[in-house]
């Protein structure tokens, strides 16, 4: 096994990008490995921040979204509008902080206003 070759913060070499980067290109990692990683030092003893970067030569291209993904999607999506005490579309994504819509998670504000 050898060791990933380790650069500082903004000074990579071209030819390689994070996923965030290479999906940016409409790239993905393509089941290539990790080719070497970024460190941006932190105070106080701290660990270092750590990037994971992937070559873009060996990157492939994103893979288009097919009828049966969009309507995963979409149902995906409705279910977390979905809420699950009063099962009422909330016409907004639930926030998992609440687990309800507003209405549920408050009632006596809602009954106040």
């Amino acid at each position: 096994m050898s060791a990933l070759p380790v650069f500082r913060w903004h000074l990579a070499p071209d030819g390689y990008a994070t996923r965030g980067q290479l999906r940016a290109r409409n790239l993905r990692p393509g089941g290539q490995g990790v080719a070497a990683q970024l460190e941006r030092p932190r105070r106080r003893g701290r660990p270092p921040l750590v990037a994971y970067l992937y070559r873009v030569d060996l990157a492939k291209p994103v893979r288009p979204m097919t009828p049966g993904r969009w309507r995963a999607h979409a149902a995906m999506m409705r279910a977390r509008r979905i809420c699950p005490e009063c099962r009422r579309d909330a016409g907004y994504v639930i926030p998992s902080t609440l687990g309800t819509c507003v209405t549920c998670a408050y009632p006596e504000e809602q009954r106040a206003a």
